[in-house]
């Protein structure tokens, strides 16, 4: 915090219960913009996992806020009277929506205060900027938008935000938990991969996830690298139709279903060779790509959400310019094939994720909007 510069005191407000999407973005931006100084209020629905990581990360979220997307009206009138009492009694500068519901909330309570409290949003991914006279009403009272692809920043100018309102924000790369140097043994003994070539891939088990063409490559791989194996790491519900498809291309040999994993998820890709991430999921910053970078893994992807922004293709890893099957199998015959070659990507991935993706660059860039909206 410079001399001249002082602390603000912002409320972020994300209608997720869940630990996905948008939840470790948020904590770590809360986390990031306490340590250069601001008060920073978390409201989030509580009972989860959301709430849980927030709280390991030393943060307390709000109590009296309900924050369910599709609650009866009476919770959304006391979500609404406690966000106007804490607007004024708190003296909020600044509210930071994360989702439509609580996007609606804050806009919907700041009307009519005395003082001004400008509402600015983050879009994580492409499907939640919405057109239509309602979201056109929103977005024309809301001070900026966040965008974490700049797939999301072009579609914010298309719905009629103003280019001087759309701040494209890079992805956050936990530097500090995926190290390079990690032990991945364990995870190779746990599951009896010995010194095969493993690819690892982490997403949630979920429609448009590309699972079915990260198999379909991976069976096309399989025939001239019969000793290759598949780390599927997830949970969710298509888990059922994955484990068919695996069977019905006779994958189940080579084909590791791991499971969901938290506190290891470090040694799970350290005990990969390379990383595969077909789709972008539910927050298109695609930590799960970032994660992989910092762990100094090669990355093979697929062009979506701010994957082409992430890996420097040829560089850091394989952008893919198809879903063929053919392509996915050469780019990961490529890198598993030449660990030389693979060794030097992982470790530019890992400066990349350094230099790009940290918390201090992401979280300053969104200061600078508050700044200036402020």
């Amino acid at each position: 915090m410079t001399g001249d510069a002082r602390a603000l005191t912002i409320l972020h407000l994300a209608a997720n219960r869940w630990w996905t999407g948008s939840a470790d973005p948020v904590i770590r931006l809360v986390t990031g913009l306490g340590a250069r100084g601001h008060r920073v209020l978390l409201g989030v629905v509580r009972g989860d996992r959301f709430e849980a990581k927030a709280r390991e990360a030393g943060i307390e979220p709000l109590n009296g806020l309900d924050l369910r997307p599709r609650g009866w009206p009476p919770p959304i009138v006391r979500d609404l009277r406690r966000l106007r009492g804490l607007l004024v009694q708190d003296a909020v500068d600044i509210v930071h929506a994360h989702h439509s519901h609580d996007h609606w909330l804050a806009c919907l309570a700041t009307v009519g205060l005395r003082r001004r409290v400008p509402v600015v949003r983050t879009f994580h991914n492409v499907r939640a900027v919405n057109t239509g006279r309602a979201a056109r009403w929103l977005y024309r009272v809301t001070a900026a938008a966040f965008a974490v692809s700049r797939g999301i920043e072009a579609r914010c100018r298309e719905v009629g935000f103003p280019a001087a309102r759309v701040v494209w924000t890079p992805g956050i790369a936990d530097t500090r938990r995926f190290l390079p140097d990690t032990d991945g043994r364990a995870i190779r003994d746990e599951f009896a991969l010995g010194g095969a070539p493993v690819v690892v891939t982490v997403s949630r088990f979920s429609a448009n996830r590309g699972h079915e063409v990260l198999l379909a490559g991976f069976k096309v791989l399989l025939e001239r690298m019969p000793e290759a194996r598949l780390l599927l790491v997830g949970k969710g519900e298509t888990l059922r139709h994955l484990e068919r498809l695996v069977a019905e291309l006779g994958l189940a040999r080579a084909v590791v279903f791991t499971g969901y994993r938290d506190r290891d998820l470090p040694a799970v890709l350290a005990a990969g060779d390379c990383f595969a991430l077909m789709g972008a999921g539910s927050d298109e910053s695609c930590r799960a790509a970032l994660e992989a970078m910092a762990a100094a893994r090669p990355v093979v992807a697929r062009r979506v959400g701010a994957l082409p922004e992430t890996v420097v293709d040829g560089e850091t890893g394989v952008l893919l310019e198809d879903e063929r099957a053919e392509s996915v199998a050469a780019a990961l015959g490529r890198l598993l094939t030449d660990r030389g070659g693979a060794s030097a990507m992982g470790r530019a991935g890992r400066r990349r994720a350094e230099s790009e993706f940290s918390a201090e660059r992401a979280v300053a860039i969104v200061e600078a909007a508050y700044r200036t909206i402020v």
